[in-house]
């Protein structure tokens, strides 16, 4: 099939990495690895701030309706596409583009990992909701990522189409090594940004303070405009404790993780986070909070351990068994790196995708 793929939120092309251009990358390749052709629909991104929302979205009206007008003209006729992909709309970055398309070509539209909060349906945000609820309503398939944004769009949208496809990653990098844990060797792999990230990196620091005296140290890779914050949530721990790597190319990463034992990232926010994927692919536990989308991709007790929200007292404590507690940190990490490389590889995750591809041009009729 020809498959026009588009993300409103942040091109798989942009510039600045983060876990949406990475899961719009996989979800490409996982497309294309069933010998589809996959195409980038378009570059635009739809993403607005809620002190310009108001302007934003007239400026985005405008533009897409130049955009559509463009990939009207550059797929008519014998090129015109069989499928299109949308992947990560929410009301701060709504899908302009998607639905009048699929319309126009006569062809299915499948969103991926879109979200809805009735929270949102509010002032100047009511508009993009409805746009929302509109592609969700007529989407061939929403394929949600988490029970938890399944379970918002069925209350949302009950006639909408829903499957579950579980977070996935490409665990090659990390099987290509053999893990080599160091005693004590923590491991955070995350962006400096303000709001969620910055909260977690603060709470992580906090819980920290709190077994300053067993032996450990971490390994931090990230930066980001946060970073003077995140360095001063860190100091009281002292300069020989932390280890700055500053932002790493994946391998570098996958080298980071062999090396070592506990991954640590509170989650605040997460709507899943492909980080733990990736460590628990290198063979690492996982200590998180069982909050937002974390427990979709940390199993409590089988591949890590998850620990009330806010609760700094509860995360030191679980560092410090997994610190003291070489048996149970041995079987998590041999159970992390088998749920992480099977269970989630962007192979399985393309064998869903054949399968729910296949039941949708079954059902289509043009």
């Amino acid at each position: 099939m020809k498959i026009l793929f588009y993300s409103p939120l942040k091109s798989p092309n942009h510039p600045v990495p983060s876990g949406d251009r990475l899961m719009a990358r996989l979800l490409v390749r996982a497309l294309t690895s069933l010998g589809h052709e996959v195409f980038i629909a378009s570059e635009m991104r739809s993403f607005m701030r809620s002190s310009e929302m108001a302007d934003a979205l007239e400026a985005n009206v405008a533009d897409a309706a130049r955009e559509i007008e463009r990939i009207t003209a550059e797929h008519s006729g014998s090129s015109a596409p069989d499928l299109w992909f949308t992947y990560h709309p929410y009301y701060k970055a709504p899908d302009l583009l998607g639905p009048a398309l699929a319309r126009h070509f006569g062809i299915p539209l499948i969103n991926a990992e879109a979200s809805y909060s009735s929270r949102r349906n509010i002032g100047a945000w009511r508009t993009s909701q409805e746009m929302l609820l509109d592609s969700l309503r007529h989407a061939a398939v929403n394929l949600c990522f988490t029970r938890r944004d399944r379970d918002g769009l069925k209350a949302a949208v009950p006639e909408a189409r829903l499957e579950l496809i579980a977070p996935f990653i490409d665990s090659e990098p990390y099987l290509q090594r053999t893990p080599a844990p160091e005693p004590g060797r923590l491991v955070t792999v995350a962006m400096m940004r303000p709001g969620d990230k910055l909260s977690s990196y603060q709470a992580l620091a906090e819980s920290l303070r709190l077994i300053q005296h067993l032996p450990w140290t971490l390994s931090i890779a990230g930066d980001g405009e946060c970073r003077p914050e995140v360095e001063r949530a860190f100091a009281p721990l002292g300069l020989e404790r932390i280890e700055w790597l500053g932002a790493l190319q994946q391998e570098d990463i996958a080298e980071l993780l062999s090396r070592g034992s506990i991954f640590l990232w509170p989650g605040h926010g997460e709507a899943y986070g492909l980080a733990y994927l990736e460590a628990q692919a290198a063979g690492l536990p996982v200590v998180a909070e069982a909050i937002a989308g974390v427990p979709e991709v940390v199993e409590h007790d089988r591949t890590g351990l998850l620990t009330p929200p806010g609760d700094r007292h509860a995360f030191a404590e679980a560092i410090g068994h997994l610190l003291s507690d070489a048996e149970t940190r041995s079987r998590l990490a041999k159970e992390a790196r088998i749920f992480a490389t099977g269970e989630r590889s962007i192979s399985g995750a393309a064998e869903s995708l054949r399968r729910i591809l296949v039941r949708i041009l079954d059902s289509h009729v043009r």
